[in-house]
């Protein structure tokens, strides 16, 4: 079978994770091309990818490629995504998808115009112990879960000036640009959410124009509760990245740094999976290839993303008018395709 060309937009952050992981999909796929603008970066892409095509400006590099990966700063994510789309390729989106709802749905109209794969970076979905855990909970493998509860500590900083430090460029806080990932998670294990309400603060972060710490807690239809904690500002851990599932009969632990499932049940622990050296950014880039080829829609596809977003800027609007939120039918299932496409026409943007 022919490897399909791949290439990848922004070699910097993300950008470079990414480009060390390609070769475990070489049977697949080939990245035949990369973007970046700071001569550094590329001359590292150029290592890193020998005989890809390296160029300063994205447009270049649509004629050597079926499918991109796009790991740009986050204002730049809508802009180059439509010209991907509109230019015939496939697209694996780093998170969050855009910084506003307009632009997000100004996507979504390019890929149903476009009928192309249009998948959104949310790699923890592909995590073996989140998948298994979603698996165990969907099941009722312990009885009625009640309680979920994230935390994901670290210390993340960046130079003056960069965009990062920047609410407008990066989108928000910590919580925007970290927390829609486990947002992302507690819809997905958790279902429909009903209300919820967020608190944050750059204390002790003040390099972030918006939160560095954030604390989110949502309830969900049937009483189920979920719980992120995120922090930028973390100059030590215990929890590091933990989800932690409560149900009837006993406690679930994805101790994601660890790479162990376990299940606590009074003072006995069991040990349910072990995952040592799985890279979900792998599994999440053979599930891209999949839907390519089978013309499936992602498991993290763009209306799902949309959906943790609004609530997410639902939760910032609750917070600044000291309220709790009202997080009910966020879904774009509300809208049709056919409303979407006329009433953010792509010429409008």
């Amino acid at each position: 079978m022919e490897r399909l060309r791949l290439g990848l937009i922004g070699c910097g952050g993300m950008g470079t994770q990414h480009s060390t992981r390609f070769a475990k999909m070489a049977d697949r796929t080939i990245v035949t091309a990369a973007a970046e603008i700071q001569p550094q970066r590329q001359n590292l892409a150029a290592q890193q990818l020998p005989g890809a095509k390296i160029v300063s400006d994205y447009h270049d590099l649509l004629n050597d490629v079926d499918a991109v990966l796009i790991a740009l700063p986050h204002h730049l994510h809508h802009r180059a995504t439509l010209d991907c789309l509109e230019a015939g390729k496939h697209v694996l989106l780093e998170k969050p998808m855009a910084n506003s709802e307009q632009q997000c749905l100004d996507l979504i109209a390019a890929q149903q115009c476009s009928g192309l794969t249009l998948m959104i970076a949310y790699c923890m979905r592909f995590h073996p112990l989140v998948s298994r855990m979603k698996q165990l909970l969907d099941k009722n493998r312990y009885g009625e879960c009640f309680q979920v509860s994230i935390w994901t500590e670290q210390f993340t900083d960046a130079p003056e000036g960069h965009w990062f430090r920047s609410a407008q460029q990066l989108g928000g806080g910590q919580f925007f640009s970290h927390g829609c990932h486990y947002i992302d998670i507690l819809l997905w294990l958790l279902g429909r959410p009903v209300r919820g309400v967020h608190i944050g603060t750059n204390l002790c972060t003040p390099w972030m124009e918006k939160e560095g710490t954030s604390n989110a807690t949502l309830e969900f239809e049937g009483g189920r509760l979920g719980y992120h904690f995120g922090t930028w500002g973390a100059r030590g851990s215990r929890l590091r990245y933990s989800i932690h599932a409560h149900c009837e009969t006993g406690l679930l632990e994805a101790a994601i740094s660890d790479e162990r499932l376990y299940f606590h049940q009074g003072t006995t622990t069991q040990t349910l999976m072990e995952c040592e050296n799985i890279k979900h950014t792998e599994l999440e880039l053979a599930h891209f290839l999949d839907c390519i080829e089978t013309e499936q829609p992602p498991l993290t596809d763009a209306n799902s993303a949309l959906q943790g977003l609004r609530i997410i800027w639902r939760l910032y609007e609750a917070e600044n008018q000291n309220t709790m939120a009202d997080l009910r039918g966020l879904e774009l299932g509300a809208i049709s395709q056919s409303q979407v496409k006329t009433k953010y026409n792509l010429s409008d943007r």
